[in-house]
């Protein structure tokens, strides 16, 4: 007795979750609803995020559900999509950097590899840890091609720099190479380098040499005189004052051994004046400038000093720093930094960046919801003009997120297909459905030429209609429908170029395909959903009703139906064939057709 009421039970929550997934996935015509039918067991594979076969597509076409394989298609082509854009760049990189065919144990080393490839391709170089693990990986061809490019990089931009452009060669063996990078360093070089720039006709690099040379001796003298370190007799530029001069003049801290050096030669003035410029002029600036100076500390081993040399360069305080000044009640600072980080977060949506996590984390944090808000709304608002969403109570989201996407012309995932589906987005059409449905076309009409699954043409011409690009359906399906065995397919094909015909206006072509669609296909609404919209476009109601009539005979749904009417007459330009039309369905059914008042009024408002 409890073994069949456990299998009662089983059966009921199968029954339910059967149910919810032919509604989740929009196959609720499917009549059947025995958890033992074939579309329970292909909808769970869909939930469980498996693949669906080629059999098991074609079955689901056959059973009509355009509305589940469309949805479907959708989840399992974004993922083959990325998969194949991935797989296609690595085996590029690869080749260029001569990575030998990897096998065995060694595959697993792909997802490392890839992005270091990625990173040295774009310019960046290696770090150590990077370069030993590649060695440590066999791949140390790689790493002699990576390190072999990396110097052709420098010495190239050594060359432009230097005015060395015509020496042809590129060989890091070149005497030139060793000469450039002394000249970069600030090096002298020695008189046989000098000869051999002037053999070699590189003038203007010989003339920059002397140049530096120059320089260098007018500056050494210019700063022993500044720092007053003239009772130091030696002027040449090979001396260790000239570099400890240097330094003090970049505002640089001395190291301990410059410091003994100077002691050394008797340079106490020297010394006083950098100890000077080190301990007073930068702190005190900075204590100026953000309202500090009753801060008594001045020496630059303050803590102070370091926040306020970071605050320089970062808008941003730490929480560390931020302890420290509230204890010593320095709250402006706090303030000070606050506001400009806040303004620098500002200025960068005004240019109309986004912001990213950890920005929004810090307003969030510090109470600045207004600025995220702005962030938002402002790329929002723009947006919105661009794809005609003029409605002030439209949400941000999930529009917001759609529309960056169709602005970076990415394939929508598909949970937001389905959220503009339920919001009726789509079927409004507009310029975000246009956008939508120009990239799903070209997208099926790629893997069409791609893979030549003749099941994407009647999808690609439908994506195309709907983004309001009828020509380009009539292109796609103008084909030899002989070279095609399965009757269904030929239907659907025809179906949608006669709509297309139909959306020109030309209804002759649109009947002929409606009916050959008939011929391969009797079985199928659809031919005759599209007979019964051709006979409405051209005023014959009843006839047009009795198409209808034939489609939902064979399946079609009488909402699906009266929808199909109502396009019609909204799609309709003759304002006395619309109001015609109003008057016929409000005869014919006054509460069904209730809607179609408006068109009345709206006819007799033109007519005043």
């Amino acid at each position: 007795m409890t073994a069949a009421i456990n299998t009662d039970k089983e059966y009921q929550n199968r029954l339910k979750h059967f149910i919810s997934l032919k509604s989740k996935y929009q196959a609720t015509k499917y009549n059947d609803s025995s958890p033992s039918s074939l579309l329970y067991l292909i909808l769970r594979k869909v939930d469980l995020g498996i693949e669906l076969t080629t059999l098991e597509f074609d079955w689901l076409r056959e059973q009509e559900l355009f509305k589940t394989v469309e949805i479907v298609c959708l989840q399992q082509q974004y993922k083959l999509e990325e998969l194949r854009n991935l797989e296609n760049e690595f085996s590029l990189l690869k080749s260029q950097y001569q990575v030998p065919k990897l096998s065995g144990a060694f595959k697993n080393i792909s997802i490392i590899l890839y992005p270091i490839l990625w990173k040295f391709h774009s310019g960046n170089p290696l770090t150590d840890s990077e370069i030993e693990w590649l060695k440590n990986n066999g791949l140390g061809g790689t790493v002699a091609l990576i390190h072999k490019v990396e110097l052709e990089r420098h010495f190239f931009a050594l060359k432009a720099k230097y005015r060395a452009t015509k020496y042809q060669g590129l060989s890091i063996n070149s005497p030139l190479y060793k000469i450039l990078n002394k000249l970069e360093s600030k090096q002298r070089i020695s008189t046989p380098e000098l000869e051999w720039l002037i053999k070699q006709e590189l003038f203007e690099t010989a003339e920059i040499f002397r140049q530096q040379e120059s320089e260098k001796e007018a500056q050494f003298a210019e700063l022993k005189d500044k720092y007053q370190a003239i009772k130091h007799s030696d002027s040449l530029l090979s001396s260790p004052l000239y570099p400890i001069l240097q330094n003090i003049d970049a505002k640089n801290n001395l190291s301990e051994s410059e410091i003994n050096w100077l002691e050394q030669q008797g340079l106490s003035e020297t010394i006083a004046i950098a100890q000077e410029l080190e301990q007073t002029r930068e702190f005190a600036a900075l204590k100026a400038k953000y309202k500090a100076t009753e801060y008594q500390d001045s020496t630059p081993k303050s803590h102070l000093y370091k926040i306020l040399k970071r605050l320089e360069l970062s808008n941003q305080l730490g929480e560390q720093d931020i302890n420290f000044l509230k204890k010593r009640k320095l709250i402006e600072i706090i303030e000070i930094a606050n506001e400009k980080y806040a303004s620098t977060l500002k200025f960068k949506i005004d240019f109309g960046e986004l912001l990213n996590e950890s920005e929004i984390d810090w307003l969030q944090n510090n109470r600045r919801e207004d600025i995220i808000i702005l962030a938002q709304q402002k790329h929002f608002a723009i947006l919105k003009r661009k794809y005609g969403l003029i409605d002030p109570s439209l949400p941000l989201e999930p529009f917001y997120a759609i529309m960056v996407k169709l602005e970076k012309k990415e394939r929508l995932d598909p949970k937001l297909v389905l959220q503009l589906i339920e919001e009726e987005l789509l079927s409004r059409g507009g310029k975000i459905a246009l956008a939508y449905y120009r990239l799903e076309a070209e997208f099926y009409e790629e893997e069409f030429h791609r893979t030549g699954h003749q099941w994407h043409i009647p999808t690609a011409s439908s994506y195309w209609r709907k983004a309001d690009e009828p020509e380009q359906a009539l292109k796609l399906t103008n084909l030899d429908l002989s070279q095609i065995k399965q009757r269904n397919l030929k239907s659907a094909i025809l179906v949608t170029r006669g709509a297309a015909f139909r959306d020109m206006h030309n209804l002759a072509d649109a009947e002929i395909c409606a009916n050959k669609s008939m011929e391969y296909h009797p079985n199928s609404h659809q031919p005759y959903t599209l007979m019964g919209a051709i006979c409405y476009d051209r005023g014959d109601y009843p006839k047009g009703d009795y198409w209808f009539e034939q489609a939902i005979q064979r399946g079609a749904e009488i909402e699906d139906i009266d929808a199909e009417r109502k396009r019609v007459i909204r799609s309709t330009k003759d304002e006395n064939k619309r109001h015609e039309a109003a008057e016929y369905l409000l005869k014919k059914d006054s509460q069904r057709y209730s809607w179609a008042k408006s068109y009345l009024k709206k006819s007799s408002d033109n007519s005043k």
